[in-house]
């Protein structure tokens, strides 16, 4: 089985999970060329990637194409944020994949297109320059026309006062005429999906909140999800960088059939709470992941194959940037147990560390370690925002119970990825990163320097290290044999494992 993928970005996350996730089922993931792909702020090569596509797709070679659109018709997920291309060249561009289709009538096609954040800070490092003075404020406006919005849609009384903020018009201007671009490409992909270009479309919502640009936008893509026939497959949910994993995974579950998961919290109401950067609650997170990874809910008198653990979001207490907040031991004792109990099920166990963003409680993941459970779990995901936690666990698990199924999964494959979780998520977001937050790092995300860049990776390298011949189990010998840092920043590493008795 052959499965090609137009990632997100060149990052690991978008590009190293997802053949994870393809290795652990035993199935080849084809990629594009190094030199099609967008490289941090600087977009991709589109026509080359376009012709990738069209030669890939004649040949034949090829059983399903997953695409995130931001990258097929921009060049990238921070390209689609910064670049000039016309709301007409953007939609040309989309347009090949009608072009793919009639070309293979019969390949699968899945899409996954993203609802465009407007994040609440002052960096401008993934953004329009002007973020660095408008940005709090452009999220902000956001948040009021959402309201308005709502006002609106309830019948309220309406009004058409200039909406009050600071932001100048010129900038004003800029900002939601890219939101309209993105809009629109987002109705087009609608359209495609509708008209079965497209198997299977996600909408997915980058790092936003319940009053925002993003969550209004949501609102006018369900309108149409609901009015037009095949609308309700549709998935829409809060993600981003785990998406090409998620797809990925549902592609190979497509061949073999529909696992059954459930859901299971230690806390009492943990479900309910909505985590940061997001605009849903936990459970409604969990179970759009579980669909979008080609699974379902399994029902009460179901045995299911696959149970997701949440160790419950508690947004009160912070995140790991920059700071470690407070774990919490009821919480930990709790999740510990619920982890216990779903490993005795004999299912395939996913772990959901949701607690906080930006980093795994490392709490948890040492208590499991000392119970003898962490190694146990099939997969494990505790970086940046819930979607992207879950996404990534619930993908690498999907991956394993359809290997299974096709007689082609790999323990060892299962194992490196489960590791390499672990050491991002938990000993490098959660530990050593805040080590090296002030002095490294100067006290921000990036960038720094190359040689600055050499002696931190080199940290980096030996401390995880260290972590891993204390959590690796007797007669498994596993080694660090690359570590990057791909955006030359402390946000994210490269991460790959040998196991050095094979």
């Amino acid at each position: 089985m052959r499965i090609a993928l137009v990632p997100l970005d060149e990052r690991p996350v978008n590009v190293d999970l997802p053949r994870q996730v393809a290795a652990i089922a035993g199935v080849e993931l084809l990629l594009p060329p190094d030199d099609a792909m967008p490289d941090f702020r600087a977009p991709a090569d589109v026509d080359a990637l376009h012709g990738w596509l069209r030669r890939l797709v004649v040949s034949g070679d090829v059983e399903q194409l997953v695409v995130c659109v931001d990258t097929l018709v921009h060049g990238g997920i921070i390209p689609a944020r910064i670049t000039d291309d016309s709301t007409s060249t953007a939609l040309h561009r989309l347009g090949l994949l009608r072009e793919l289709k009639a070309t293979a009538p019969d390949l699968r096609l899945t899409a996954a297109s993203l609802i465009m954040r407007a994040s609440n800070s002052y960096s401008s490092v993934e953004e329009p320059s002007y973020w660095s003075e408008y940005g709090r404020e452009l999220h902000a406006l956001g948040g009021d026309l959402h309201r308005m919005l709502e006002v609106d849609a309830t019948g309220g009384e309406r009004t058409t006062t200039p909406v009050d903020t600071p932001v100048p018009d010129a900038v004003r201007r800029d900002f939601e005429l890219r939101r309209l671009r993105n809009h629109t490409i987002n109705l087009a992909a609608l359209a495609l999906h509708e008209e079965g270009v497209v198997s299977t479309l996600t909408l997915t919502a980058d790092d936003t909140a319940p009053s925002s640009a993003g969550s209004a936008e949501q609102l006018w893509l369900r309108h149409w999800a609901r009015a037009l026939p095949r609308g309700h497959e549709v998935l829409m949910y809060p993600g981003a960088d785990e998406v090409g994993a998620v797809l990925v995974a549902r592609a190979i579950s497509e061949r073999v059939g529909t696992p059954t998961w459930r859901i299971s919290c230690g806390e009492a109401g943990g479900l309910d709470r909505v985590p940061n950067f997001e605009n849903a609650p936990l459970t409604d997170s969990l179970n759009r992941q579980i669909v979008a990874s080609g699974g379902r809910l399994a029902e009460a008198d179901e045995t299911p194959d696959l149970i997701v653990v949440a160790h419950a979001p508690d947004p009160a207490r912070g995140d790991y940037f920059g700071r470690r907040p407070d774990s919490d031991p009821v919480a930990t004792a709790s999740t510990v147990a619920a982890v216990r109990d779903a490993l005795d099920t004999g299912a395939i166990v996913a772990l959901a560390d949701v607690r906080f963003s930006n980093g795994g409680d490392p709490e948890l993941v040492d208590a499991l370690a000392d119970a003898g459970l962490l190694l146990r779990l099939s997969s494990y995901g505790g970086w940046n925002t819930a979607g992207n936690s879950i996404g990534g666990a619930v993908a690498q698990a999907a991956a394993l119970w359809a290997g299974r199924s096709l007689g082609t999964a790999d323990d060892v494959a299962v194992r490196r990825a489960l590791l390499t979780r672990i050491l991002d998520d938990r000993a490098y977001q959660s530990d050593t990163r805040l080590g090296m937050h002030e002095a490294e790092f100067a006290g921000r995300i990036g960038p720094i320097d190359e040689s600055a860049q050499e002696a931190a990776e080199a940290r980096i390298a030996r401390e995880l290290q260290g972590y891993l011949d204390r959590v690796a189990p007797a007669g498994e010998p596993w080694r660090i044999q690359r570590l990057t840092l791909p955006w030359h920043r402390s946000f994210e590493i490269g991460l790959d494992l040998a196991r050095e008795d094979w």
